[in-house]
């Protein structure tokens, strides 16, 4: 799969702006600041609904602006799609495929694949639980697009359950009657049903990445392994099946309703889950070096490209100003290892970080133009 066309109006510094697509490395190169990063950005928002730089869509539409427009033309094999996605800041986003009537956002999922290599990736070692548990849904939606509903849904149930746990702490602590938890059964059942899908397809995918990832690692780093990834849950188990896992959260949630109404807040399911790292023995948090950290959030990226590859949809390799964060070494080693994708698309300050293994086409990107070189 890859992109053969990019057009965007208004999304962040493009007021307009097409850029025609091959196959093979695509370098982005100009001075920090003037637009290379957005490109990419947007060829990753129609693959994922969101960015990697951003949690809200606000700071994609261009100043003064009122909405964006990003649009993609797709080949895969014989099949040409086009994509579209409106984004309406504050009100809801629109799609269309093909230029046909309106669908959901979430019905474009799937049409474009991309990973994303970039150096926000870092925060995946380094950062909160919540890094990688965007790393692990981003991935598990890649894999099955059906998963984003169930994801919404997940996160709706836990909106409306934290509201009621809340208002329930609050007359606790204020000495007034409880509040009504009379309805706290059903949404036990609706969080802990959306949970076990969700938390399936996690635990799934980190048996599938681990071996790809501790092989990747190696290739980055020979002799520096291995490499270990574990599911650290919230819940007891997981167990195997979809209906031992609803099980045992809807009893976790039982066991720990009287400390969630004290507190106000829901305390079991895949919202407080983590992804241990492990290098060797130790957990990589806090214990990696600085480089080994790099090597670590790299093997997860072409992990899940090899996955993704795997199952039969070859993924939009993207490299956003990677090479410049990596010694010599990961540099090389990196970019022969991404080289042989059927589509790269790469950003760079200058030409001399683009690694010459990267043969390709080439953009210069500077005052709101991109010019073919």
């Amino acid at each position: 799969m890859h992109v053969t066309h990019l057009s965007l109006v208004d999304f962040r510094s493009y007021a307009g702006v097409e850029v025609p697509l091959d196959p093979g490395v695509t370098a982005f190169v100009g001075p920090n600041g003037q637009g290379k990063t957005n490109l990419v950005e947007a060829v990753g928002y129609l693959a994922t609904l969101g960015s990697h730089r951003v949690a809200s869509d606000a700071p994609l539409v261009r100043m003064g602006a009122e909405r964006a427009v990003v649009r993609a033309a797709v080949r895969q094999g014989d099949r040409q799609q086009l994509v579209e996605l409106e984004i309406n800041p504050g009100r809801a986003n629109r799609a269309r495929v093909n230029r046909s009537s309106q669908v959901r956002p979430r019905d474009v999922l799937g049409i474009v694949r991309t990973v994303l290599f970039a150096p926000e990736d870092l925060a995946l070692v380094k950062g909160d639980p919540g890094e990688r548990r965007r790393f692990l849904d981003e991935l598990v939606t890649a894999r099955v697009p059906r998963m984003a509903g169930v994801r919404a849904d997940y996160e709706r149930v836990l909106k409306q359950r934290n509201t009621l746990l809340k208002s329930a702490a609050l007359a606790r602590r204020h000495g007034g009657r409880g509040a009504d938890l009379s309805t706290l059964d059903v949404w036990d059942q609706h969080l802990a049903r959306a949970g076990a899908e969700l938390l399936a397809q996690r635990t799934d995918l980190v048996a599938a990445l681990e071996p790809l990832a501790d092989k990747a690692y190696e290739q980055l780093a020979p002799g520096g392994g291995p490499l270990a990834l574990e599911y650290k849950c919230s819940a007891p188990g997981p167990a195997a099946g979809r209906e031992e896992l609803y099980g045992q959260l809807l009893d976790a949630l039982g066991e720990a309703r009287k400390q969630e109404v004290e507190r106000g807040v829901t305390l079991v399911g895949p919202h407080r889950d983590d992804l241990v790292l492990r290098l060797g023995r130790l957990p990589a948090k806090g214990y990696a070096s600085h480089g080994e950290s790099w090597s670590f959030a790299l093997a997860l990226r072409l992990a899940s490209y090899e996955l993704l590859r795997a199952e039969g949809n070859e993924p939009v390799l993207v490299l956003d100003d990677v090479f410049a964060e990596l010694d010599a070494r990961r540099r090389e080693r990196l970019a022969d290892l991404v080289a042989p994708g059927e589509q790269v698309l790469v950003t760079a300050a200058v030409e001399e970080d683009v690694p010459g293994v990267l043969t390709g086409a080439r953009y210069a990107v500077a005052g709101g133009g991109v010019e073919r070189r």
